[in-house]
């Protein structure tokens, strides 16, 4: 008689200890699964994910997409609205396939005027840009284009005298320019996108 208790005592530890073991087995695996679930959703595995959250972010154009003026039209690719013009292929930051997508063209109005870099002389010049993206990095530069005309004229203002009556000096220029209009539509949308800047109008005076 003495004995059974003693022995009933090791036999519900046991069962306790084994109702644990299957308690944080149970709660290791639906942890993982719910892990391995958020990972594959936010991988784009399933669920869209990023790759969902991407289709709204710009997107390459090939040349076989591009939209061209209307026969007659005044040719303007320089407003938006997703035309492009011109053959010559933008560059494409990622690698050397620029010629593979168009060319969005954007005007920006009106033209900039600003002093040179300890200098007397004043530039205007009217700009216009090109991306090989869709419309989407044009409706950024239109969104935030006080603060882009900010840079193109800080840009300019540290342009030194030389720099402007050159062709490589004004290629330099041009350089600087995307750098600082791209560099503004990357803090203030995380994506710039702009290839190359061009010069519609350039006068010193």
């Amino acid at each position: 008689m003495s004995d059974k208790p003693e022995d009933a005592a090791p036999k519900k530890k046991g069962g306790k200890m084994k109702l644990l073991i299957m308690v944080l087995a149970l709660v290791v695996l639906v942890g993982g699964g719910v892990g391995a679930g958020v990972y594959a959703s936010s991988a784009g595995l399933i669920g869209g994910g990023h790759a969902a959250a991407a289709d709204h972010g710009p997107k390459l154009v090939p040349k076989s997409e591009q939209k061209r003026p209307a026969a007659g039209g005044e040719g303007e690719g320089g407003h938006g609205g997703g035309e492009s013009s011109g053959s010559g292929g933008a560059h494409v930051p990622s690698g050397g396939d620029g010629d593979k997508y168009a060319s969005n063209y954007f005007t920006m109005d009106p033209q900039f005027t600003s002093n040179l870099q300890d200098s007397v002389h004043v530039i205007q010049v009217g700009i216009a840009v090109s991306t090989p993206y869709d419309d989407t990095v044009i409706e950024n530069l239109k969104t935030n284009d006080i603060a882009v005309r900010s840079a193109v004229l800080m840009t300019l203002g540290d342009t030194p005298e030389e720099q402007v009556f050159t062709s490589a000096g004004k290629q330099q220029l041009q350089g600087r320019l995307v750098k600082a209009i791209n560099a503004t539509l990357q803090q203030k949308e995380g994506f710039g996108g702009v290839s190359n800047v061009y010069f519609t109008n350039f006068v010193v005076q």
